[in-house]
């Protein structure tokens, strides 16, 4: 892919994944705000149900797709030679590492 190509690609994950953001973040605040502060089992049992469930899982993964593809685009303009292959491995190692905590944890809180 050239890099015109790659930069419009860039482009419109961002845009995109901020668009999603802006709706999505008043949303997660709302639905996390009542249970700040809350014990063990208000907690579990607010997160069992499938609407902050939902919510809260579709925000983490957006957020997380959203800063791996900001952190990439800051490698590519800032990081040369042979360490910019091993921090892009680490950004999408650590980002996917990331997700996959997310919706095993929620998984988890469903069952």
């Amino acid at each position: 892919m050239s890099g015109g190509k790659s930069a419009t690609r860039h482009f419109l994950e961002m845009t995109i994944s901020s668009l999603f953001l802006l709706i999505l973040m008043p949303v997660f605040v709302v639905t996390i705000g009542p249970i700040i502060g809350e014990n063990y089992e208000v907690v579990t049992s607010h997160f069992s149900r499938p609407f902050p469930a939902i919510i809260s899982t579709v925000t983490l993964v957006v957020v997380l797709m959203h800063f791996k593809s900001g952190v990439v685009t800051l490698i590519e303009d800032y990081v040369d030679g042979s360490s910019r292959k091993l921090w892009m491995f680490l950004t999408s190692f650590v980002s996917y590492l990331s997700i996959a905590l997310v919706l095993f944890s929620f998984a988890r809180l469903a069952l």
